[in-house]
């Protein structure tokens, strides 16, 4: 039995679930595409920019608390859309609403949830925003959007950098498959996971829940998961007309996620975005592109006002979140330490992760010199070659 009161930071986390997660799982979650460039230049990037502190401040009370889409929440951390969390643990995605509820944090719903949409909002006490795609059938983006709005889903968040899967290599290895087989290669290693596979020999296997009723989507026929998306839900001719589309269906609040570049930042905001997700889809697709939070200045200079901007990709630790604030972040999203905290403990691992983030930010915050995160700013990083454009 973990005890999740003596992980202290995400790393500990991370290697805790490892213990518990068969290989073939915990790559599914760690691994990015290809040679996992971005995959490493994520972190990396964080770890370049550096924090220069001021003191005799004043910093006794702090505040992490914030806004985010008009939505109060505890701390700028909330938690990312992925795809089958049961995997990781059999309450998967409604683990994962709870804590978020009980943390005061957003939760955004992947597409791919092991649940269905309905039912994570049936187990969240908190908001809950809703990842879409623009499939090859609109009428399936339609349906979805339709049963996001019924469930009182207070957001979508759009994720536009996927007209094609990327090539994630550990899975291929892998034979990573939906619904999941063991493979031969990986039999030995799943056997030393004797509760892992109790679970699943418990509960049915994971599938595409809020895609149920969709020909193939619950992948019955075993293909496997990289050709079965790219061949029958990404729509590699998916354009700027399809973001008007999804605006003028849907009334709540919308974001985009998987920008990287200023122009598409501008557009995505003429089209009605009322915020963005600068995001690489955590070096899972495209590899080589440039880290998030170097692309993160020149977004938010592309926006100003008319936008809110978050950012996800390589945020393990409270410094890291904090920094992007200082470069202009509403706030941040994490997906893979809230995976490794499910699989860790279930929902109270997720709810350690949080507390673990927060925990450092509002240290990092005391020890900088500043008490809200509306103080934050460029002047707590000393000046570099990223940040001055020298």
């Amino acid at each position: 039995m973990t005890d999740l009161a003596q992980l202290y930071t995400i790393d500990e986390v991370r290697r805790a679930a490892r213990r518990k997660l068969p290989g073939m799982v915990a790559d599914f979650v760690e691994g990015g595409a290809e040679d996992e460039i971005t995959l490493a230049r994520n972190q990396a990037a964080f770890k370049d920019l550096v924090l220069e502190p001021r003191y005799l401040v004043d910093v006794g009370k702090r505040d992490l608390s914030t806004t985010i889409l008009g939505t109060p929440v505890r701390s700028p951390v909330m938690l990312a859309p992925t795809g089958l969390n049961r995997l990781a643990h059999p309450d998967g995605e409604l683990a994962v609403a709870r804590a978020a509820g009980s943390e005061g944090s957003i939760f955004t719903v992947g597409v791919f949830s092991s649940y269905t949409l309905e039912e994570v909002r049936a187990a969240s006490s908190g908001p809950l925003w809703f990842q879409i795609y623009l499939w090859k059938d609109r009428q399936v983006t339609r349906e979805l959007v339709e049963r996001a709005r019924d469930a009182g889903y207070q957001s979508l968040c759009l994720t536009v950098d996927v007209p094609v899967l990327g090539q994630r290599e550990r899975d291929l290895r892998n034979g990573m498959k939906i619904p999941i087989k063991v493979s031969m290669g990986s039999a030995l290693d799943v056997a030393r996971h004797p509760r892992w596979l109790y679970w699943l020999a418990r509960n049915s296997a994971p599938t595409f829940a809020s895609m149920r009723g969709v020909q193939g989507a619950e992948g019955d026929d075993g293909i496997p998961l990289i050709a079965y998306v790219n061949r029958e839900l990404f729509d590699p001719s998916q354009n700027w007309d399809d973001l008007v589309w999804l605006r003028e269906i849907w009334d709540g609040k919308l974001t985009v996620k998987g920008i990287l570049h200023p122009d598409d930042a501008r557009r995505a905001v003429d089209a009605g975005a009322d915020g963005i997700v600068v995001s690489n889809h955590g070096g899972r697709q495209l590899d080589g592109v440039s880290a998030t939070v170097e692309a993160l200045p020149r977004i938010v200079d592309a926006v100003g006002d008319r936008a809110e901007v978050i950012v996800d990709g390589g945020i393990r630790r409270g410094s890291d979140v904090v920094k992007a604030i200082a470069l202009g972040a509403r706030g941040c999203i994490v997906g893979r330490p809230y995976w490794w905290g499910l699989g860790a403990g279930g929902e109270a691992g997720v709810r350690r992760v949080l507390q673990i983030f927060n925990s450092e930010i509002d240290r990092v915050m005391a020890l900088v010199g500043t008490t809200r995160l509306d103080e934050i700013d460029e002047s707590i990083l000393l000046p570099s070659r990223s940040l001055t454009g020298i």
